[in-house]
């Protein structure tokens, strides 16, 4: 497999191929993946969430970001790397915005996403203007989980819908080389897609975008306590560490480990 570019991400659009992407945060997830065949792993915030226990993606910093990217980084060969952006590390000032954009990059990463539509056009433009490619995110945009009041699908209501394809064109015209939907209705999303030139990447936004993004941890089934409608789970990991766990406290309990073929 050769190495995945930007350019590449963009022609898939044109060409009429779906872009699947996963999210990963260490090492060997991001080996895994990149060995699978994913085009991009995004290195995603919803660490905080799923890596650290958080309650949401609020409390996850740069110096995190930066680990999380450093890993993944070792661990992919061919994938494209985009790293989210933390709350707080782009809406103060563009020259904050600009300088963490390129800590992240120097960390292995190359591309940033952040999420905003219109407010953050010219946030956008100054990181490309520094020749790093920048991915949008619009709708459901977690770190606005409290003016949201919740994690709520945007874009109902008429008002919403048309503030939503103003920013879907504004981050365009930015110079995003793909955005995120996340959270809002299918119709809305496949307006979307057919109505800006750059590749859509959908999460709880329907089957018409052009590709879709999960977080690993909910694919694999890593957790059971929440599971939104747009999840496909394609494993239950939980359950089978849960079994190999227990089989290892038996072992050592019972003395069957370690027996001579573990021994020196």
């Amino acid at each position: 497999m050769k190495k995945i570019t930007i350019l590449d991400i963009i022609k898939m659009k044109a060409e009429g191929q779906k872009i699947p992407v996963l999210t990963a945060y260490d090492y060997p997830t991001a080996k895994v993946l990149d060995e699978a065949g994913i085009p991009l792993i995004l290195v995603g915030d919803s660490a905080g969430m799923v890596f650290a226990g958080y309650k949401n993606t609020l409390s996850v910093t740069m110096d995190e970001m930066r680990y999380h990217t450093k890993a993944v980084a070792k661990g992919s060969k061919n994938a494209l790397i985009v790293t989210d952006m933390p709350f707080l590390s782009y809406q103060v000032s563009i020259e904050e915005a600009k300088k963490n954009a390129g800590l992240l990059v120097r960390e292995g990463a190359e591309a940033v996403k952040l999420e905003g539509g219109l407010i953050m056009a010219d946030t956008i433009n100054a990181i490309v203007d520094m020749d790093i490619p920048v991915m949008g995110h619009i709708g459901l945009t977690p770190q606005s989980v409290h003016r949201m009041g919740g994690y709520r699908v945007q874009g109902r209501e008429k008002k919403q819908r048309k503030k939503l394809l103003n920013d879907a064109r504004a981050v365009e015209r930015a110079g995003v080389f793909c955005v995120v939907l996340e959270g809002m209705p299918t119709d809305l999303a496949k307006e979307i897609t057919e109505t800006i030139s750059v590749p859509t990447i959908g999460i709880g936004a329907g089957p018409y975008c052009d590709g879709q993004v999960l977080v690993i941890h909910d694919v694999l089934g890593l957790y059971d306590d929440v599971q939104p409608k747009f999840i496909k789970r394609y494993a239950n990991l939980k359950e089978s560490i849960s079994t190999a766990v227990n089989e290892y406290i038996d072992d050592v309990k019972k003395g069957r480990f370690p027996g001579r073929e573990h021994s020196f």
